[in-house]
């Protein structure tokens, strides 16, 4: 009998050629084998058996399938999201949207919010735990997409708050927030394994460039004469996709994320 302690040892050592977080990747798998949260693993006995699906799950990880689709949920700010191989997995640089609209609005609240490109309903839903009074709507050009969001929204209870559409880039004059995570990776760009052979490649690139969709938005994006639109961008972009929306006549600030990179464009009237 292979023990709980052990397993995640051997693990560990198995995904130190694959991953940069073999200790925390095997401790989560192990978590997920045993329907147990990471800190009820760390907290209860090394010497219990070890999960008997556990080693399917760390083969999976070692073919550079990430985590986060493993287990099938991922945290971002303040929720926790299913998320499958139709949905970019919400990372935290993303958050970087959310604490900009947060800075532009200040004691003040959006009433209506759009987000573009919405996959698992990440910044719409983040925006709706933030703000209880606010209703939104997310567009998304894949069915598989607005159905994991449609369900994340359920899970959450925000059902009543949250409307799911199928669509393309648009604006909207009475929208006071728009919130958009675009594909802005050049189709030349070099990726991580983990990466490129699992997330969706039409949420990832955009053109030889990346700036593709940043063109396609800025020539229909709209809001509310008060509102803002916060965009992300990869962390050399922001000149490059800033202009594009300068030309259509809009105020652009740059907000970086937690590392300090470039991250969000923030576009107001």
């Amino acid at each position: 009998m292979v023990t709980v302690g052990e397993a995640i040892g051997q693990a560990t050592a198995r995904l130190a050629t694959t991953s940069d977080t073999p200790r925390l990747d095997a401790e989560l798998l192990m978590a997920h084998a045993l329907g147990k949260t990471r800190e009820a693993v760390l907290l209860g006995r090394p010497d219990d058996p070890a999960a008997p699906t556990f080693e399917a799950l760390v083969r999976r990880r070692l073919d550079r399938e990430p985590i986060a689709y493993i287990v099938g949920h991922k945290g971002f700010w303040t929720i926790d999201l299913a998320v499958s191989p139709a949905v970019l997995i919400p990372r935290p640089d993303s958050e970087t949207l959310i604490e900009a609209a947060i800075a532009h609005f200040g004691s003040r609240a959006p009433a209506r919010i759009l987000d573009l490109g919405t996959g698992s309903g990440a910044l719409l839903l983040a925006a709706l735990s933030h703000w209880p009074e606010a209703q939104g709507v997310g567009i998304d050009a894949s069915p598989e997409a607005l159905a994991v969001a449609t369900a994340n929204a359920a899970r959450l209870g925000l059902s009543d708050r949250a409307d799911f559409r199928l669509g393309d880039w648009q604006g909207d004059p009475a929208v006071d927030l728009i919130l958009c995570n675009p594909p802005y990776i050049a189709t030349d760009e070099q990726l991580p394994a983990s990466v490129v052979d699992h997330e969706p490649a039409s949420a990832l690139f955009a053109g030889k460039d990346g700036l593709d969709d940043y063109a396609r938005i800025a020539a229909v994006l709209d809001f509310a004469p008060q509102g803002v639109a916060c965009v992300e961008i990869g962390a050399t972009q922001a000149r490059s996709a800033g202009d594009l929306f300068a030309d259509r006549g809009f105020h652009v600030s740059v907000r970086p994320d937690i590392e300090g990179r470039d991250r969000c464009l923030v576009l107001t009237r």
